[in-house]
């Protein structure tokens, strides 16, 4: 064996090093560095507070508030899976390029100024479980997308400006436990399919525009713990009497929200603690019996209630307040209310009974309970007892205070400490040290005073960070609007005589355990919110280099050196690298071509099989003026064969894995169906890398194109045609082709018009086989598959259990006859068609919706037509009709609707259905899997059609 010579050593040498440091040195995904880029120009802020967060490492300013970080590895590059701008005062936009960040696990962007809208490309990030909006001024409808997210564990979109209904479609998010929507614009009704989220425990709604009526069906929302819809404008509303089986419910806040009706009984709710019905118009009297014993807060004031105060309340042994005032009651105050409490040296009781018409208290009990405040102003017995202790409970009591701040202070006879930067620890043996504050708040919390509960809060924080508990002081804490309590915290490093600061990776972890909302729920402190974390003194970070004396520093002089090195290595590993990456491709180039060469020899009967070179001549070398398209899979072209032949030829997109699924799929599917409302498949091309479809040119384009103004609009009859065309197309496919078919993509986009308007159903790339009988003759009604097709049109049930049945086809269709009503599409600025139809033909408001492109229309078609759409859209899929009953429902309404073409087929048409049935006989000879080509309508005159064996 022949040594290696001092040069090819060391090239060898320079090669492992350069391919070990490039295999460590992975970068980021530049489609992902360029999305950042596009994030930060539309942020308001690019060149200041986010001056360091550089393109090639965009992850590198932990203390300015941008977070952000990148540790999802796939094909070779890192992802961003955490990206947090918060209290940066950004003005900008959030861009649409943020749902190219498709490992994103937390997107934080609290605390801003941000303004226009959620882009709906967010529903891309199937990763995402952290969706943070709060506290910024963005505006318009919800996206739809949202409701997609299978990882999605908390949206945050509270005190934005946010308008339109809430997305049906957020029923969808099972792994969803917390719903924080508070204080926007939302409108419409909370939607009963909300009953399906799972995992749901925290559904705050407050200070909304929500109408309508309670759903009664939220009651079983299996965990839901807090129900808070406050200041909304549920007129005309009742309190379901199923909400009493909420079993695991802690608190329900309904206050002002219009309801009427009476007060249900909440006593066999087990563990509920806080209960307010005030301010609305709620009549009769009050339950009687006893409600949980962990009952810290009872309000139902301003409303119409009479009767007497009930006896039972005297046995809540956690009350803090109970507000019965400004009612009708009438009566004695129960003797002994309030005497069962379990009070500590800092509890407090209040009981506000005014304004009503109460005649009797027994005063002599309370008045000498010092944690007790009666309020019994505007009642009979304060004008007919004139004794010092009904005189005491009828003036102005004032308000009870809540102790707005700490003063556990540290006090040292030394002065060593240098403030603000340094204080001592309170109650300490005078160690200074340096804290960081923390803005927190209790977004809904189970009780009404906080100083009860002030231990066993700091228990709870220490405990959830790992921190001890003398390295938490509360500096201040306030009540504000909701009832919420927001505080100041200050956290201090522990005792240790050498260490007066928390290091960098501390500060981080107690950072990421708020803002991850790693600290697990209480249930009596509810749902928190952090606002702010302030590091000042020496935990505030320059992000700026300081630029030193003259000359260079050994640090500088030895990051030189090191420059130099990774330098040449980074020069080799290129050189090496791209030598690599051409043999590589070349390897791939001849192992693709030797694939695409096996499955050529794969033939289809009476479908051909184009090369290259015909099609580049069919579109004058896919000349853009002969493009007529361009879609997901790849750009349609207008071509003309050699034998005159005008065709559409749709090419992948190079190197498209998806579409050469699609490709292959849609040849086997389309050369065993024929019907004259099925797209026809003329050949394909699979040569020199290249892979195109070549079917029959469809001169008025797709549907969409004549719904969306882009091509001529459609009258009425002409929509009742083509609907009924793509029915019958459809109905073969589900019916006649052997074995059926689901197609899966339904959609307008996929419905072609030739000539004569006649509709076409296309795109088969996503269709799939009915399943096969068993060898008892029987077979599942559905395909157990992933979930495919296009937002807007996907059946809830198959999204949901991923059974894909014919019945999914029809929910798409639906869609469909819902577009050639109305005109709008699917889903547009957060609003879902099938929603928005659904409204307005309950309340009477359908014409609103029509679509005034088509002119005038017959009434008497249009209503079974919209109920028709709107019956195929149902959520159940036992519930919508078959595709068979879709077919005569509308050869009904085509028979009663004046001016629609019924002329029968002209006489060269039918000798050219002729000649294809005659060619359909011999094709089915020759390949067993081909189905007969057989008209919808026949389907539904018993004729049955002769069908090739499978």
């Amino acid at each position: 064996m022949k040594r290696k010579t001092p040069i090819l050593a060391a090239f060898v040498f320079v090669l492992h090093c350069s391919l070990t440091l490039f295999a460590a040195a992975q970068v980021t995904d530049p489609d992902e560095v360029k999305a950042l880029q596009k994030i930060r120009q539309s942020l308001g802020d690019p060149f200041n507070n986010l001056k360091s967060w550089k393109d090639g490492d965009p992850c590198n300013t932990p203390w300015k508030g941008v977070i952000c970080s990148v540790n999802a590895s796939t094909h070779g590059y890192l992802h961003v899976t955490q990206l947090e701008l918060l209290t940066l005062k950004l003005t900008g936009q959030l861009a649409p390029e943020i749902g190219q960040l498709q490992q994103l696990k937390i997107l934080d962007f609290m605390w801003n100024n941000i303004t226009g809208t959620i882009p709906k490309e967010i529903g891309n990030i199937t990763t995402l479980e952290l969706l943070l909006l709060n506290g910024n001024h963005i505006s318009g409808s919800l996206p739809e997308e949202i409701g997609y997210l299978p990882k999605l564990d908390r949206i945050q979109i509270d005190q934005n400006n946010i308008s339109g209904p809430l997305p049906v479609s957020f029923a969808n998010l099972n792994t969803t436990k917390h719903f924080h929507m508070n204080n926007n614009s939302i409108s419409g009704q909370i939607p009963k399919e909300f009953a399906r989220l799972p995992k749901l425990v925290h559904l705050l709604l407050d200070n909304n525009n929500l109408s309508g009526e309670l759903p009664p069906e939220i009651w079983s929302i299996p965990n839901l713990l807090i129900l808070q819809l406050d200041n909304n404008k549920l007129i005309n509303g009742t309190i379901p009497s199923s909400y009493t089986n909420m079993n695991k419910l802690l608190k329900l806040s309904l206050r002002n929200c219009s309801l009427q009706g009476s007060i249900p009984d909440f006593s066999s709710i087990p563990f509920l603690g806080y209960l307010d019905l005030s301010y609305n118009s709620l009549t009769g009297g009050i339950p009687s019996t006893k409600l949980s014993e962990n009952m810290t807060t009872v309000d139902l004031s301003h409303n119409k209630l009479n009767g007497t105060i009930p006896s039972s309340f005297a046995d809540l042994p956690q009350l803090q307040r109970l507000s019965l005032d400004n009612n009708e009651l009438s009566g004695a105050v129960p003797a002994g209310i309030g005497l069962n409490v379990s009070f500590t040296s800092n509890s407090t009781l209040l009981l506000d009974f005014q304004n009503n018409s109460i005649s009797t208290v027994n005063a002599s009990t309370i008045i000498n309970v010092q944690n007790i405040t009666m309020r019994l102003e505007g009642n009979p017995v304060c004008r007919q007892d004139n004794s010092s202790a009904i005189a005491r409970l009828c003036g102005n009591n004032g308000t009870i205070s809540d102790g707005e701040s700490s003063n556990r202070v540290a006090t040292c006879k030394i002065n060593s400490c240098a403030p603000p930067d340094f204080e001592y620890i309170p109650d300490s043996d005078c160690f200074c040290v340096a804290p960081f504050e923390v803005g927190y708040r209790l977004k809904s919390p189970g009780f009404t005073y906080f100083t009860p509960y002030l231990n066993s809060f700091e228990e709870y924080l220490t405990s959830g960070l790992s921190l001890n508990l003398y390295q938490l002081f509360i500096e201040k804490y306030v009540w504000e609007e909701g009832p919420r309590l927001a505080m100041n915290l200050k956290f201090f490093p522990p005792k240790n005589q050498s260490v007066r600061i928390f290091n960098d990776s501390e500060v981080q972890r107690i950072r990421q355990m708020f803002a991850e909302w790693k600290i697990i729920d209480s249930d009596i402190f509810g749902p928190y919110e952090w606002i702010n974390i302030t590091l000042t003194g020496p935990y505030k970070r320059d992000n700026e280099e300081s630029s030193g004396g003259s000359g260079l520093s050994k640090g500088a002089l030895a990051g030189i050196v090191v420059g130099v090195i990774f330098g040449t290595t980074f020069v080799s590993s290129v050189i090496v690298v791209m030598v690599m990456k051409r043999h590589i491709k070349h390897k791939n180039i001849a192992s693709k071509r030797k694939l695409l060469e096996a499955r050529k020899r794969v033939k289809v009967a009476g479908v051909k099989d184009f090369d290259f070179d015909e099609m580049a001549l069919a579109t004058n070398n896919f000349n853009t003026s002969m493009q007529v398209g361009q879609g997901g899979y790849g750009k349609v072209y207008k071509g003309i064969l050699a034998d005159g032949m005008v065709v559409a030829i749709k090419r992948a997109q190079e190197g498209s894995l998806q579409g050469e699924k699609e490709f292959s799929t849609e040849i086997e599917l389309l050369s065993r169906v024929h019907h004259r409302n099925l797209v026809s498949l003329v050949g394909y091309c699979d040569d020199q890398g290249e892979q195109m479809l070549v079917y029959e040119y469809m001169a008025n384009g797709t549907l969409r194109d004549h719904l969306s103004g882009s091509k001529k609009p459609l009258n009425f009859a002409q929509r009742l045609h083509i609907a009924l065309g793509a029915a019958r197309g459809i109905l073969y496919l589900h019916n006649e082709a052997n074995p059926p078919i689901f197609h899966r993509d339904i959609k307008a986009t996929n419905i072609l018009l030739d000539h004569r308007f006649n509709a076409r159903v296309a795109d088969f790339g996503l269709s799939r086989l009915a399943p096969l009988p068993d060898l008892e003759g029987s077979a599942p009604g559905h395909v157990s598959t992933v979930v495919k097709g296009t937002p807007g049109y996907l059946d809830p049930e198959y999204f949901l259990t991923h059974k894909l049945t014919d019945k999914s086809d029809v929910y798409s269709f639906g869609v469909v006859l819902l577009e050639l009503l109305t005109g709008m599409h699917p889903i547009s600025h957060g609003k879902n068609i099938v929603r928005e139809v659904n409204m307005a033909y309950q309340s009477g408001m359908m014409i609103s919706l029509i679509d005034l492109k088509m002119g005038s229309y017959p009434s008497e078609s249009l209503e079974p037509f919209a109920t028709l759409a709107l019956s195929c859209c149902k959520d159940e899929t036992d519930a919508r009709p078959s595709m068979a009953e879709v077919v005569h429902q509308l050869e009904q309404i085509f028979k009663i609707t004046p001016g629609v073409d019924t002329t029968p087929i002209q006489s060269s048409e039918m000798d050219a259905l002729m000649h294809q049935k005659q060619s359909m006989v011999q094709m089915t000879s020759q390949n067993p899997y081909l189905s007969s080509n057989v008209m919808g309508s026949e389907l539904l005159s018993g004729t049955i059609p002769d069908i090739a064996p499978r």
